[in-house]
């Protein structure tokens, strides 16, 4: 049986400098979604044109700068992480051998083949995050699971993770201890799902 061998990771793209390359609605979409997940993100989107709602966007985000310019080379510099999102496929080709050349990590919009890092749908609850990953395979089916997940996590979470916080604080021990002190004091979250 075929498995999901992705490892996941969340980035905290206030410290990282993260290069769009497209204007349009794919690259409105991959910023969007960044912007969602954190506020403070540092974007370059590179593009010869814009839609408009990606201008309007960007004028409400301080560190978001769009540049209206073909793709080139140095765009790269100074990048952590790219995303082409255009629909021209010999142009999102370019970016990814210049990312690659430059090793910075790409994600190329539509094409799993040509991404080191996918974007999930991400369900939030407060400081919960959950990332859903189908391998690439389904982003409707990740987007299906991230509304039963939203729907089905209660709103109330939040508190609970503020009241394990200042537990975990209070715990004496090294960090073994700790880790079977909050084990069985969370236990009782998945047992009495179970009944």
């Amino acid at each position: 049986m075929e498995e999901n061998h992705l490892f996941p990771v969340f980035f905290k793209l206030e410290q990282l400098h993260v290069l769009v390359v497209g204007g349009g609605n794919i690259g409105h979409e991959k910023v969007s979604a960044m912007l969602q997940n954190c506020p403070g993100a540092h974007i370059s989107v590179v593009a010869t044109r814009f839609n408009e709602e990606l201008e309007v966007m960007a004028k409400q985000y301080n560190d978001v700068e769009l540049i209206r310019k073909p793709f080139s080379c140095g765009d790269l510099f100074g990048k952590q992480l790219v995303i082409a999102a255009t629909n021209d496929k010999d142009l999102n080709y370019t970016v990814w051998e210049k990312a690659k050349a430059s090793k910075v990590l790409i994600n190329v919009a539509d094409t799993p083949a040509l991404c080191d890092f996918y974007l999930g749908s991400v369900v939030t609850k407060g400081n919960l995050k959950i990332a859903i990953s189908t391998n690439g395979k389904s982003p409707t089916m990740a987007k299906r699971i991230k509304q039963i997940l939203q729907e089905s996590i209660p709103d109330g979470v939040n508190e609970l993770l503020d009241n394990l916080h200042r537990l975990r604080d209070r715990l004496k021990g090294d960090f073994a201890a700790k880790v079977k002190q909050l084990n069985e004091i969370t236990a009782g979250l998945v047992e009495e799902d179970k009944k």
